[in-house]
């Protein structure tokens, strides 16, 4: 009778796992289908065909220059990516606020508080989508959407200041770049296999 009543538990025991596997699988259909047929804005459907066309496999290493040699470090590599996609390009220092920032004028500023105000600025942050890509300080326009009765009196000041001045924020002009493998490529050996996505800091 033990023995019985142990068999007919496991039977079952296999039986509800068998149920609760072809549940868990017609639930995960469902929720795919429903997401794919909700998808119908531009921007969301481009978002999932990079997620659906990037290759995990493809990992950034030695790339092979005009001349033919390979990169033979990380540091080669993004030189190379750098020289390629942004020629020409100069590193520079950061350096001290500019003389012409130190004088201004009233006229100037009454100038700048016609071209921004509160409400282009409301409208600016409303314009973006609110998940799109943060910059480098992570935050992503959504935030700014649930903050900005607090933040756009400052952003505006911000705003009237650097068109005043002609000075813009160190912070601002700093990019983040992520090299993304091309999709469809047959291999990914040199620079141009791979494109530039810049991340700056205000969204």
């Amino acid at each position: 009778m033990l023995g019985d009543n142990n068999s007919n538990s496991w039977e079952l025991c296999r039986g509800a796992q068998h149920r609760y596997r072809k549940e868990v699988q017609k639930a995960s259909k469902e929720t795919w289908r429903t997401f794919c047929s909700s998808v119908s804005d531009l921007p969301r459907s481009a978002r999932l065909h990079r997620a659906l066309s990037r290759d995990p496999k493809i990992k950034l290493g030695s790339l092979v220059a005009p001349s033919g040699e390979c990169t033979q470090s990380e540091g080669e590599t993004l030189d190379l990516l750098l020289a390629t996609h942004f020629p020409n390009s100069i590193v520079m220092e950061r350096g001290a606020v500019p003389a012409a920032a130190c004088h201004t004028k009233s006229l100037d500023w009454q100038v700048a508080a016609r071209i921004v105000n509160y409400q282009r600025v409301g409208w600016a942050i409303d314009s973006f989508a609110p998940y799109k890509n943060p910059g480098m300080d992570g935050i992503f326009p959504a935030l700014l959407r649930k903050a900005w009765e607090v933040l756009i009196p400052y952003l505006v000041r911000i705003f009237h200041a650097y068109l005043v001045t002609g000075y813009v924020p160190a912070m601002w002009r700093q990019v983040k770049v992520v090299f993304i493998p091309k999709p469809g490529r047959n291999s990914y050996c040199g620079p141009r296999d791979f494109r530039p996505e810049s991340h700056v800091l205000l969204t």
